[in-house]
């Protein structure tokens, strides 16, 4: 009886385990727009928090952005390197938006990722992971 009870609690730890690292293999990595600061030479600055729920530990994560202005025009073009993005952790990058008054951005589009790829792995489409939000004025979209 007690090799039965040790057998089944030792089948609930590896089930456990098991769907544990799906929801990671299968976890998002949220990039969020977290706050606007106007810099000291006419620019603005943008602190990104990358949330990495994917269970991979990205060594490539390059973003391509669109900044509109208040009028929805396109303003201007803007590759970021974001990498590292470290597994289970959050992490935060700051990005200078030069010539733009934050106030004048009215939205944030990731039309691109030109880099994504897990550690020790081949490169990959990251968009079906993304999952992005913005607290600022302006929207991230994709």
């Amino acid at each position: 009886m007690h090799g039965v009870k040790a057998m089944v609690l030792v089948l609930a730890v590896v089930l456990a385990g098991t769907v544990t690292a799906a929801k990671a293999e299968n976890g998002k990595l949220t990039v969020e727009l977290n706050k606007f600061e106007n810099d000291a030479s006419g620019g603005c600055r943008a602190f990104f928090l990358f949330r990495n729920q994917t269970g991979k530990t990205f060594e490539e994560f390059e973003m391509s952005l669109a900044i509109l202005d208040a009028a929805g025009v396109i303003d201007r073009l803007l590759t970021i390197d974001a990498a590292p993005i470290p597994v289970a952790r959050t992490t935060l990058k700051l990005f200078e938006i030069p010539k733009i008054e934050c106030a004048a951005i009215s939205e944030v589009l990731l039309h691109d990722i030109a880099a994504c790829r897990p550690q020790n792995g081949e490169a990959m489409d990251c968009f079906p992971i993304l999952e992005l939000r913005s607290l600022t004025s302006a929207s991230l979209v994709q």
